[in-house]
Formats: structure tokens, C-alpha cells, sequence
């Protein structure tokens, strides 16, 4: 079950306070193409191919329009670049999980909103476009995709394990926390060698998504040791103490085998997971299905674009971005690439509105649209990733090492105040 999006924090220990390598703000950035050049960089699997070619064709009189897939650690090599002030692209992918670290530097990206943005903001999902609005107003990210949270799980497990393997029931009889534990623990007494969850973080990440804070605030406050974050936390110590979770490694061959076997037949996943599912345990086709999370919404994953102030012509960059990332361009993005749409009319389009085989004929969209359109606003601070990690790795450690959960808090709790001290975060 190795995910595309495995890596997802991997190289993100940097915060704002370097997240453009001390660029002075506000100062000139050179521009980064030449003639009728426009260069475009993304990743793979960042945009459709299909609507970046057709992007290409579409705007080929007026512009050359150059669509770069940068490999590697992108957020670093773009940092790099724009730190150098050469060759520093007109467009620029900005990964959803790096969002925060680029908001304080905003100065060296184009205001969206002076390109006329606000008249399309009814068209996207309103809390992922909060997510590229920094503190002081300015639109620096313009929607590509999101990646909401639903729970997949085979249903001939389950119907043989006696629990609800309709997709409506399933959504309602498991739809708390509380309610999906009781029914791992019947799914793992009535199948042996199954484990509800393959790890810890499944519980916790998804509850802290769940709700609409974090790890600091606004005013640069130290919150990760609130209620929101301690419910989440004793949330995952419980998984662990009911024995729900496996001892297996998530991405392992392992892995692939205990899921194609039915041993573990849940996840909770964001949307791409359905690609990973698909990818790694074909012979599983049909069945799989999709079911709301337990405890509701939660996002994981999902990008914008941005216009850097190396851009010669940002109202034609401005104009290609949005025509890229209309309803209709989204819908062929996530049939391309997976990449779930952030545009709400999306979600009624016959593209995405077809039966998947994959999940036994299911329209997996009846799930998936609602998930995305109720997930909360919250706020993410440029210093969330330093200071989520310390309560990260002591509750991997609760899960994988069988640590125990206070000594893990005190240690978590010691990690994050000495990490707030160094960037200057109340604690």
C-alpha cells in the first residue's frame, strides 16, 4: 500500500522563518522566462497531462507555455531557485502541506486578487481557499485539488465478520470513533489474524483534521496541547489499548498481502488512497467500498498554483491557471490523475458520477463530494510541521514500541516547548 502521497512530510522540518531562505521582502525578483515564454513547474501527478497539453495548445498564440515537472524534493528546489532570483518560474505548484511556509513570505508572489480572483471564490470549496490566503489578505494559492477522508473497507470482510457492509450502513452504524472501535474488535474476534487498523496514525491524524485547530495559532501561540490535540491523542492510545492495531509497516509487501488476504480490511484513507488501493491490490477489485469516516470530514493532501513576481504577464498566467482549474478541467483531473477536485460542480459531471468496479459498482462520489464540501476551516501556521513532529514521533512510539502514554506526552510536551523557544512561539 505504498502511497504517492507516503512521503507527504518527508524534508518539511523548515518554518517560515526560512521558508524563502531569508529573501528580503518585498525585493525584485527577476524574471524567469524570456520572449513568449511561460514557465510552468509542477510535479508528477501534480496536474492532469491531458489539460496541461491541451493548456499548451490552447494558449499557443499568445504565449509558449512551458510545463515543467521538477523532480526530487520540489518545495526545496523551488525555494532555491526563488532565493537566487534566476530562472525563477512564472507559475509555480505550491503543495498543500507546504502552504503555511510560503503565506509570511507572500510579498514574493502575485495578490490573486488583483487579477480579479475574488469573482470566482463561490466556485471552490471555501476552506481550501482560505488555505492560500495569507495572514495579512493576500491570495497567493489558487486551488488545484483536495484530498478528503473516507473509510474504505471490503465488505465480504466485514459481512462475514457480522457487522454492516452496506455503504449507508456502514456510515451510520460505524460513524463515530467509539462505534468503528466496537466493530473492530467484533471484525478482529470474527476473522483471525485481522487488525482494524494497520497503525496508530490512522486514529490520530485524522481526529487532529478533524476539528478546526492545530498546533499554533494566529498569535503565534503554542496550542498543541489542548483539548483538540489531547482528544486525538488519547483517541490513538485507545486504538492501541483495544488492540486494534497491527504490527505490520504501512507500505510494506506485507502490507499489500494482509490487505489482499482481508486481514486488513479498513482504511481510513484520503481520496488518492483509492489509487494506491487499486495500484498495489488489483485481485481485490470489487470488493472494496467507500463509507464515511468515523467522527467526520477530514482533509489530507491537495495543492494550489501560484504566479511568482518573476512573471512578465500575470494576467495571461492568471488567465491559464484558471482555465486549467475550471470545474470541467478539474473533473478530467481527477479521472487522469486522481486529483480530487476543489470545485463543487465538479461533483455532478457524468465523468465522476460513474459506477467503480473497483469498488463494486459503487458511485463513490455519493461519499467522496459531501466529505470534501464539510470539512473545517482551520487555520495552519507556518510552524505546525516543526511542532506536530515531537507529538508525532511519541505516539508512533506509544503504537509501534508499546511506550507508555504519560511518559510519551511528558516527552512530546518537553520537545515542543524547546522547539517554541528556538522559533519564538508562545508557550
Amino acid at each position: 500500500m505504498l502511497s504517492r502521497r507516503g512521503l507527504l512530510h518527508a524534508g518539511l522540518a523548515g518554518t517560515a522563518a526560512t521558508a524563502l531562505g531569508g529573501l528580503a521582502s518585498g525585493c525584485a525578483v527577476p524574471t524567469g522566462s524570456t520572449g513568449r515564454n511561460m514557465v510552468l513547474w509542477y510535479w508528477s501527478g501534480g496536474l492532469s497531462p491531458k489539460v496541461v497539453d491541451e493548456a499548451k495548445a490552447r494558449y499557443d498564440s499568445t504565449v509558449n507555455l512551458q510545463a515543467v515537472q521538477i523532480g526530487g524534493y520540489y518545495r526545496s528546489k523551488l525555494l532555491t531557485t526563488m532565493t537566487g532570483r534566476a530562472h525563477v518560474p512564472d507559475i509555480a505548484g505550491l503543495k498543500g502541506e507546504d502552504m503555511a511556509s510560503y503565506l509570511p513570505n507572500s510579498s514574493q508572489f502575485v495578490d490573486l486578487r488583483t487579477l480579479g480572483a475574488d469573482r470566482l471564490k463561490s466556485q471552490y470549496l471555501d476552506w481550501k481557499w482560505q488555505q492560500g490566503v495569507a495572514d495579512d489578505g493576500t491570495l497567493i494559492g489558487f486551488p488545484i485539488d483536495v484530498g478528503p477522508v473516507v473509510h474504505f473497507y471490503q465488505s465480504d470482510v466485514f459481512e462475514k465478520a457480522g457487522l454492516p457492509y452496506e455503504p449507508e450502513d456502514v456510515s451510520k452504524e460505524m460513524g463515530t470513533w467509539e462505534q468503528y472501535f466496537a466493530a473492530g474488535e467484533r471484525l478482529q474476534k470474527r476473522i483471525k489474524g485481522s487488525s482494524l487498523l494497520i497503525d496508530i496514525m490512522a486514529v490520530y491524524d485524522n481526529s487532529v483534521n478533524q476539528g478546526a485547530k492545530r498546533y499554533v495559532d494566529k498569535d503565534k501561540n503554542f496550542i498543541g496541547d489542548q483539548e483538540h490535540v489531547r482528544t486525538a491523542w488519547e483517541r490513538a492510545v485507545e486504538a492501541k489499548r483495544r488492540g486494534l492495531l497491527s504490527s505490520i509497516v504501512s507500505g510494506t509487501p506485507d502490507a499489500n498481502s494482509a490487505t489482499e488476504n482481508g486481514k486488513l480490511p479498513s482504511q481510513l484513507g484520503a481520496s488518492w488512497a483509492a489509487g494506491d488501493l487499486k495500484l498495489n491490490v488489483p485481485k481485490t477489485k470489487g470488493k472494496w467500498r467507500v463509507a464515511n469516516c468515523p467522527g467526520g470530514p477530514a482533509n489530507s493532501g491537495g495543492s494550489f498554483l501560484a504566479i511568482t513576481k518573476a512573471c512578465r504577464e500575470p494576467e495571461r498566467a492568471f488567465e491559464i491557471i484558471t482555465w486549467v482549474l475550471n470545474s470541467a478541467n478539474q473533473a478530467q483531473g481527477f479521472v487522469d490523475a486522481g486529483l480530487f477536485p476543489s470545485t463543487p460542480a465538479s461533483y455532478e459531471m457524468k465523468a465522476l458520477r460513474a459506477p467503480d468496479e473497483f469498488f463494486g459498482g459503487q458511485i463513490t462520489m455519493d461519499v467522496l463530494g459531501p466529505a470534501a464540501e464539510n470539512i473545517p476551516v482551520a487555520y495552519n501556521s507556518p510552524y505546525d510541521v516543526a511542532l506536530r513532529q515531537p507529538i508525532v514521533d511519541e505516539i508512533k512510539n506509544v503504537g509501534a514500541l508499546g511506550k507508555d502514554p504519560k511518559k510519551a506526552w511528558s516527552d512530546a510536551m518537553s520537545k515542543c516547548r524547546r522547539i517554541a523557544d528556538h522559533l519564538g512561539v508562545s508557550f
